[in-house]
């Protein structure tokens, strides 16, 4: 019914969308003497603001077209390598010979966002590295006859991912996915799967939620599992190809995201309004792109949301040593050769400081000399992998850790 609801508001407030671009055209009009006034500009700006918010957004594009390599320009072209149901393996191949740098798979998070979310992060590596990225489906538009994906499938997913990439892969888990990324590689190492990754590199995840506890944390265990089934979970409705699927939705997940810093969200929109009305394009431009990207948000398999809160956040399976995936335990134990590197910012309110670093402690059969960690200060948990700090200090960071464990 919720999903319903939504449905029906946003085709609802389609005709005035209509008469607010009509309006914004015609105040805008430079042959029209009110578009010089304040109070014209005004309204412009905020019929703007109008149109952003109630849009409806889609996949956004990486958008990439050449990367500087040295002082060369080489043009790069995105191929899908991998297909699966739930998800795909994107590569960015860079059309240049001569070239022989680390294979790094950045696992994007399934947690909302499109896999674009992490275009800051890939653009900085690939002129190092040979990228590839997990690109997720929005599960609205998976026919429910195709199955269900869940942690489990998700880890599987890793394991055949890196498996096609081949030996002395480097894996990058860019937040939620730190999770099935180190599980998928404590599963390879007892295998002594020849695939096993040369490094894994994890960015602000959630292994060990009950260290400095966010206010994400404290909400999470604030609701037992059949809160979030009875108030967060609903059927995809027609005439979407996932009709009938149970799916964590967007549209909530984005209205989360928002609250948890309101405020702060506020002000940004005021800015914006202010640089419309002032003319200011340039730093409207820069804020309307940050909210294209953010606002452009996926549906979520209803039964990999739901382990995921259970194992990681209500029930701490990692650090207590009892995930299982398949029947199989999840030992980090067994994770002897892949060097590992885990990174915090000092301001996350996603995950707190010390949940990533976590891992390092409870691989125990890890030599130390392929154990590293690094705090970077004044980040939050954005900043960890977008923006100017993570380009100048913590990028190189992960890039020396990574030529310095070249294989297992």
């Amino acid at each position: 019914m919720l999903y319903h609801l939504y449905e029906l508001q946003h085709s609802a407030v389609a005709p005035v969308r209509i008469a607010a671009d009509m309006s914004q055209r015609w105040l805008s009009n430079p042959f029209n003497p009110m578009s010089y006034t304040a109070g014209a500009k005004a309204m412009v700006a905020g019929l703007d603001i109008f149109e952003q918010v109630t849009r409806r957004y889609g996949k956004p594009k990486f958008g990439f077209d050449t990367v500087t390599i040295g002082d060369k320009d080489v043009a790069i072209s995105e191929e899908i390598v991998v297909q699966k149901t739930f998800g795909q393996l994107k590569h960015f191949k860079r059309e240049a010979e001569g070239l022989n740098d680390p294979k790094l798979l950045i696992v994007a998070p399934l947690s909302g966002h499109y896999a674009t979310l992490l275009r800051g992060t890939v653009r900085e590596m690939l002129p190092d590295h040979e990228v590839y990225i997990t690109d997720w489906h929005d599960a609205r538009n998976i026919p429910l006859w195709q199955g269900t994906f869940d942690l489990d499938d998700y880890i599987n997913y890793i394991i055949e991912f890196i498996e096609f990439l081949g030996p002395n892969t480097h894996v990058m888990g860019v937040c939620q996915p730190a999770v099935p990324v180190i599980a998928a590689t404590a599963l390879m190492a007892a295998d002594n799967n020849p695939n096993i990754p040369a490094s894994v590199t994890l960015m602000g995840g959630p292994i060990d939620t009950r260290s400095n506890p966010t206010e994400v944390n404290k909400f999470a265990v604030s609701h037992h599992l059949d809160w979030y089934v009875q108030n967060v979970i609903t059927r995809v409705p027609a005439p979407n190809a996932g009709c009938m699927r149970e799916v964590y939705p967007g549209f909530l997940q984005l209205a989360g995201f928002m609250a948890m810093n309101f405020d702060r969200h506020m002000d940004a929109h005021y800015g914006m309004f202010q640089h419309l009305v002032e003319g200011d394009e340039e730093s409207a431009d820069a804020s309307r792109r940050f909210y294209e990207e953010y606002r452009s948000v996926m549906d979520m398999p209803a039964e990999f949301y739901l382990q995921t809160i259970r194992q990681v956040f209500l029930e701490y399976h990692i650090p207590l040593g009892i995930m299982t995936s398949r029947g199989r335990k999840v030992d980090l134990g067994a994770i002897t050769k892949t060097a590992l590197l885990t990174v915090e910012g000092e301001l996350d309110d996603i995950s707190g400081a010390g949940q990533t670093r976590a891992a390092l402690d409870l691989c125990v059969n890890l030599p130390a000399s392929k154990k590293e960690h690094y705090e970077q200060l004044q980040v939050g948990h954005y900043g960890i992998f977008n923006g100017g700090k993570w380009r100048k200090f913590i990028a190189p960071h992960v890039k020396a850790f990574i030529r310095a464990h070249p294989t297992v």
